[in-house]
Formats: C-alpha cells, sequence, structure tokens
C-alpha cells in the first residue's frame, strides 16, 4: 500500500500549499492552514505526521545560486564498479558544491549536480573527485548547463480516487 493512500484531503492540501511560496511573514504556517481551513496547531501537528512517515522530507528555500557566487553548473555521470556505488556516492555527497546524487540503471551509474564560482573552480572539484575516487576520464561524463530552463519542481498529490481537486479539508 502506497504511503499517500494514507492522506485525506486536507494533508494534500498542505502539500500543495508547502511547493508553493511559503509567505515571508511572522508565522508562515498560519497562513498557509488558514488558506487550508485548519488551525495553525493542526497544521504543524499534521506536518510532524507527514515528516514521520517519510512523505515530507524537509522545507527549505531556494536559492539563487548566481547570486552567491556560484556561476557554473554541470551534470556529471559516472561509470562506477557495481561494488564501489556506495563508496563513491558517499564521497561525491561529502562536498557542499553537490546539490543532486543519484543512481541510475545505466552504464553510468552515478550522476550528479555541482556548482561552483566558474568552471575553472568545477574543474577542481571534478579533480578532486576523481583522484579520491580513482576515476578516470573514460569513465566520466561532464554536461556543462547551457541555459538554465527550470528552477523548481512541484509534485501533482493526487487526491484519492472519486475525490476529484482537493483545495481544503477533507
Amino acid at each position: 500500500m502506497s504511503r499517500l493512500s494514507h492522506l485525506d484531503g486536507t494533508d494534500i492540501a498542505i502539500l500543495n500549499s508547502l511547493q508553493e511560496d511559503i509567505p515571508m511573514v511572522l508565522r508562515p504556517y498560519l497562513s498557509i492552514a488558514e488558506k487550508v481551513g485548519i488551525s495553525e496547531e493542526e497544521i504543524l501537528v499534521r506536518m510532524e505526521r507527514l515528516r514521520d512517515c517519510g512523505i515530507l522530507r524537509g522545507i527549505s528555500p531556494i536559492i539563487e545560486s548566481s547570486t552567491c557566487g556560484l556561476t557554473a553548473a554541470t551534470l556529471i555521470a559516472l561509470h562506477v564498479h557495481p561494488e564501489r556505488i556506495r563508496e563513491v556516492a558517499t564521497i561525491i555527497s561529502s562536498y557542499p558544491e553537490v546539490s543532486h546524487n543519484f543512481q541510475r540503471d545505466h552504464h553510468y551509474q552515478i550522476w550528479f549536480t555541482v556548482a561552483g564560482r566558474d568552471r575553472e573552480h568545477l574543474k577542481e572539484i571534478i579533480g578532486e573527485i576523481q583522484q579520491r575516487t580513482g576515476i578516470g576520464e573514460d569513465d566520466l561524463l561532464d554536461l556543462p548547463t547551457v541555459k538554465r530552463l527550470k528552477v523548481d519542481v512541484r509534485f501533482s498529490i493526487p487526491g484519492r480516487e472519486g475525490e476529484g481537486e482537493i483545495s481544503g479539508p477533507g
């Protein structure tokens, strides 16, 4: 049974609201709770439950990296011996410049994104990762960002069958 099957209409409305811009006010959860039609206390209890059951991992801002001095980015794919995937992924994930790190069912099993001050900084980071992991140029695919086409992701949380669109308490 899917984790989503335990959600009611209010949970779905909360999840959808949390994917929108969270208001920059003193009590943002009160503002979201009012939009959903529940109390601030109830939204906090429900968010904690959603976190505890693994649906809600966290809430964090989307920072415009270029305003923080990170003007270069790339997607890296690595071909790694299957027994070393966890070890190599741990090394890659230790870098604060790495924002995503995924295993794929592909010749290149590890894919990650890295941001840096400029292309030279990226080369330094990638070179250090290669040195620490022993992965050579022939096992690396570097796909630099040419143009950013999408900045955020929002998931459409489906309602239970027969409920249709959900915009408030269920």
